[in-house]
């Protein structure tokens, strides 16, 4: 992070919602193409990108503690 790091309990937060987001962004933006009647496959490989940032991010600062 620029300039400020988090806190132990602050990254454990950080870390336990990421998922969430990264779920959000798949079921909107890859799932959500289902119900679309003209369905995007950019809107679906960026959702699938959003889901695996969120995911290798969430990891990075789990592994930060070790």
């Amino acid at each position: 992070m620029v300039g400020w790091k988090l806190k132990r309990g602050q990254r454990a937060m950080f870390v336990d919602k990421l998922p969430d987001a990264a779920n959000l962004a798949i079921g909107a933006l890859v799932f959500g193409q289902f119900l679309s009647p003209e369905p995007s496959t950019l809107l679906a490989v960026v959702g699938l990108a959003l889901w695996c940032v969120f995911i290798a991010w969430a990891a990075a600062l789990a592994g930060e503690d070790e």
